[in-house]
């Protein structure tokens, strides 16, 4: 569930948010974006039970950095879980101080056809300053175990940069915190927060953003089993994807 988070690393590095959009008027813009992926991760677990990920999404931008937009991705949570797909809608306002200097503010809708048990909203920030990414998604609103509402708190530092070679790497160390005792180890104990990390490398080559990134979390297995039903969601893995912006 980090649509956003995606998006803002993407459109943030080193460039502004409207680079590679359709210009639509002399307001208006248009980015659209399909991304393959060999695996749905959002904040270090996987999405699509280890399989891959057809994604897409669509985001109207207007000159005073006003935006409104949708994504889409597959998803399974395994079981008898009916859904196969996330949506998500968001909006926000982006405000760009100077080419090193900017700040984002929105809102996120999530939704699960067949299973609105699932959905939720948050609301985001995301500052970057010379390439440094402070991020947080709060919301009071995302469905426990139990069915019930709680408050939730997702926060990350990232670090965007361009190496040798036209390559782009992006760094990302965030903290899931769910606010109430929901991941249990085998010896019994519980913790209401878990850390996640990722590094990624991308290059642009025929028109097409590849990448790999390396994807990990500190949840152990049985942690990983007790909140999400599966022990082998959470743990480190190579995602490789290929995205392409119109």
């Amino acid at each position: 569930m980090n649509a956003r988070a995606i998006f803002s690393l993407a459109s943030l590095l080193l460039t502004p948010l409207s680079s590679q959009a359709l210009t639509l008027s002399e307001d208006f813009s248009l980015e659209v974006e399909l991304t393959v992926a060999s695996d749905y991760r959002s904040r270090g677990v996987s999405q699509t039970l280890g399989d891959p990920a057809l994604q897409g999404g669509a985001t109207l931008i207007h000159s005073s950095g006003l935006y409104l937009g949708a994504w889409t991705s597959n998803v399974d949570f395994g079981f008898d879980f009916k859904t196969r797909q996330e949506l998500e809608y968001y909006a926000g306002w982006y405000w760009q101080a100077s080419d090193a200097i900017s700040l984002d503010l929105g809102y996120i809708k999530y939704a699960y056809p067949k299973e609105g048990q699932f959905n939720l909203s948050e609301v985001y920030a995301i500052l970057d300053v010379y390439g440094v990414q402070l991020g947080a998604y709060y919301s009071d609103d995302t469905p426990n175990v139990f069915g019930e509402d709680q408050d939730t708190l997702y926060t990350y530092l990232g670090y965007t940069f361009a190496l040798p070679g036209e390559v782009g790497l992006a760094l990302r160390a965030g903290r899931n915190d769910v606010k109430d005792p929901a991941f249990w180890s085998a010896s019994g104990d519980d913790r209401k927060a878990y850390y996640e990390w990722e590094a990624k490398l991308s290059r642009e080559f025929v028109g097409v953003t590849w990448g790999v990134s390396y994807v990990d979390t500190d949840l152990s297995k049985s942690e990983c089993f007790g909140w999400y039903g599966y022990d082998d969601l959470c743990s480190a893995t190579v995602v490789v994807s290929a995205s392409k912006t119109f």
